[in-house]
């Protein structure tokens, strides 16, 4: 049984109560308070430190590759391309506006996309130029893709084709900053209540009443469910794909030339360095049905397939190896846009950013904020 000293304090009632301590819930939270500065906030997170992709991603402040960009038009309309596209470059300004580069460990090395057997490589430079010209209110009147094939090998790089730079992209080390934006809202008076998992909740007399796995209740007068990959579990009805994201370290290689972060195959891929050491994640597009899932033990089959991929096309004078290993949990929407949605009355969800978290929960959680309090 709680104390008269907790429930006064930790269990109190609350104007909204945030399922999920991630970077959506956070700046969310963050940004509640910038609108309505008197609202009274807790934020509840099941695990000790946010437990899906937020801390367990591969550290990219990236928008989005060429083909990928490209694929994105394809398949959802040039107009909601670049929405999403100024979501995401705006959230990452927003990022380095918020927080130093020593807070975050910012790396402005800029990205590269690496390309091999396209049909379409005799037009690469009129795609490179199309795109940066869609790309120009957004980001201004310097060119964001260039074509940097010459430096593949001086790179340390092999078997490509062709490569593209954008100069715009970033590392980031994802814990510090998860860490300095927890900070940031501890600061500005919000709640944050760790270890503890929502199972249930019930309406009543127009509160919400949130029943927790460890016997304790929390009341508000909204809830936002910001718990991306796990959506599922506590709201089937939306329907978001889980997904898991298979990530490999290797140990420090002597004389790495590969400098920055990159792309591959849409976007499938991505790799970059930490120190001397090559950080390389993806590979889920090789079992889809199997990566559509909440385990965070990875298979072997993804581990072997990035690390033969690191070993057919980077560059070294001695074996690689691999020091350590992890996975993060997304979530996504059929349409690969994000998802704000009322539920019911007083509880609402926003979720699946489509594994591009770090840089769109910024901005989005703007408009998020704005929906729950108008």
């Amino acid at each position: 049984m709680l104390s008269f000293w907790e429930t006064d304090s930790f269990y109190s009632p609350v104007d909204i109560a945030i399922i999920g301590g991630g970077l959506m819930g956070l700046w969310t939270a963050l940004e509640l308070k910038k609108q309505s500065p008197n609202i009274s906030i807790t934020i509840v997170e099941r695990s000790t430190t946010p437990l899906g992709a937020s801390t367990r991603n591969a550290g990219f402040a990236c928008f989005g590759s060429l083909t990928e960009l490209l694929s994105d038009e394809s398949s959802m309309g040039t107009n909601a391309m670049l929405e999403i596209v100024e979501m995401r470059y705006k959230g990452i300004e927003k990022i380095k506006s918020h927080f130093s580069v020593e807070q975050i460990d910012l790396d402005e090395c800029g990205g590269y996309e690496a390309l091999y057997n396209m049909d379409w490589a005799n037009q690469l430079n009129d795609r490179i130029a199309y795109i940066n010209q869609l790309l120009t209110p957004i980001i201004g009147n310097h060119d964001c893709f260039s074509n940097a094939t010459k430096r593949i090998k001086s790179i340390g790089l092999k078997k490509f084709d062709h490569l593209i730079f954008n100069p715009l992209e970033a590392g980031i080390h994802s814990g510090k900053l998860v860490s300095a934006l927890t900070d940031l809202v501890k600061e500005k008076g919000i709640r944050i209540l760790n270890g503890m998992e929502i199972i249930s909740w019930e309406n009543l007399n127009d509160k919400v009443i949130l029943s927790t796995k460890s016997n304790q209740t929390i009341t508000a007068n909204q809830v936002l469910f910001c718990t991306n990959g796990f959506t599922n579990e506590l709201l089937p009805e939306l329907k978001i794909a889980p997904a898991r994201g298979q990530i490999i370290l290797t140990a420090p290689i002597n004389g790495l030339l590969t400098k920055g972060t990159f792309h591959f195959d849409e976007g499938f891929y991505y790799w970059r360095n930490i120190g001397n050491r090559i950080l390389l994640g993806g590979a889920r597009n090789s079992d889809f049905t199997n990566e559509a899932t909440t385990s965070f033990e990875g298979s072997d089959l993804i581990r072997n397939t990035l690390l033969d991929f690191l070993q057919n096309h980077l560059e070294t004078s001695a074996p690689i190896t691999i020091e350590q290993s992890w996975s993060g949990i997304m979530g996504f929407t059929k349409n690969k846009l994000p998802l704000f949605e009322r539920v019911e009355n007083n509880i609402s969800a926003a979720i699946a950013c489509n594994g591009m978290g770090v840089a769109l929960t910024p901005i989005f959680a703007e408009k998020v904020a704005y929906q729950l309090l108008h």
